[in-house]
């Protein structure tokens, strides 16, 4: 079809998809809520007794290089 041939829009097919469209939001907001899945219990580590809680990682040397000016 050439640009000439193309049906204008029309008021009538914008209303049928406004109403499709509430179809389905009201088709979704009727389904039951899927939560999500139960993520798996790790243990922490046990807190250090003479304190020494910082550590210097990767992520903690990146930053410090991304601060040099």
């Amino acid at each position: 079809m050439s640009e000439s041939q193309q049906p204008k829009a029309s008021r009538r097919g914008f209303m049928w998809g406004a109403a499709a469209a509430g179809a389905a939001t009201a088709v979704v907001a009727t389904l039951p809520a899927v939560g999500p899945a139960d993520a798996p219990v790790t243990e922490k580590k046990p807190a250090p007794e003479k304190g020494g809680g910082y550590h210097v990682t990767e992520h903690i040397k990146q930053y410090y290089k991304t601060t040099l000016v």
